[in-house]
């Protein structure tokens, strides 16, 4: 059987391999990430994350069906209280408080990216919705399953916790929700509609691979 995310993947393996071969996270697998580059990264992701768990609030907001608005709830929840809780304990170890995380100035690559995710899923169905936030998801559940199989990965006393979380089972689950989701959306759409998520999957894992290159040139606002 083919599934509609099939198609995605195989449309966005170079963009995905791009991204996984990127010097920040090969050598966040390989501990030599010069902790600087991870603290940058921290503060970034975590003012990413309040606006990417806003899309788990509109996914609720426009299901259909009442285990749908749950699951929706229950990654808001994750995100909201477990993810960013790692980094406020990562962050807590080099002396950043929660509200100085709270506090960042968003680069100009996270600007593009949240406005991109929130644009989609305000303005289009869940499908859409779904097919923007999915790549975040996936690819974080596909390095951290990878790096907890590469020997030594987790003997770094930064980056275990990291390798861990994105590794789980609880996260893979939760990722392989919002795959089986999308595929039941897709079902019965057009042509022209399949193409149309297809593009909101493909723009999505483009702006993930510039959030490890953005973190890896410490990027700033030019003026």
């Amino acid at each position: 059987m083919n599934r509609f995310s099939d198609r995605l993947y195989r449309s966005a393996q170079e963009i995905w391999t791009k991204s996984h071969n990127h010097p920040f996270l090969t050598e966040l697998r390989e501990g030599t990430l010069d902790p600087e580059r991870f603290i940058y990264y921290l503060k970034q992701d975590y003012v990413y994350l309040i606006d990417y768990a806003k899309m788990f609030a509109i996914g609720s907001m426009k299901a259909r069906d009442l285990d749908t608005m749950g699951k929706f709830a229950e990654l808001l929840h994750s995100t909201l209280n477990v993810e960013m809780e790692l980094h406020r304990q990562y962050a807590a170890r080099f002396g950043i408080s929660r509200e100085e995380l709270e506090q960042t100035r968003p680069s100009p690559t996270t600007v593009a990216y949240t406005k991109y995710l929130l644009d989609t899923a305000s303005q289009g169905p869940l499908s859409e919705a779904v097919a923007a936030l999915l790549p975040c998801m996936w690819s974080y559940r596909e390095i951290g399953a990878a790096y907890m199989r590469v020997p030594g990965a987790l003997e770094h006393p930064l980056y275990r916790e990291w390798i861990l979380m994105y590794g789980s089972e609880e996260f893979g689950a939760l990722a392989d929700w919002c795959v089986g989701l999308l595929d039941r959306l897709a079902e019965g759409l057009p042509e022209q509609e399949l193409a149309q998520l297809e593009e909101r999957f493909l723009v999505a894992s483009r702006l993930e691979y510039m959030f490890w290159d953005m973190a890896y040139r410490l990027e700033e606002w030019p003026v």
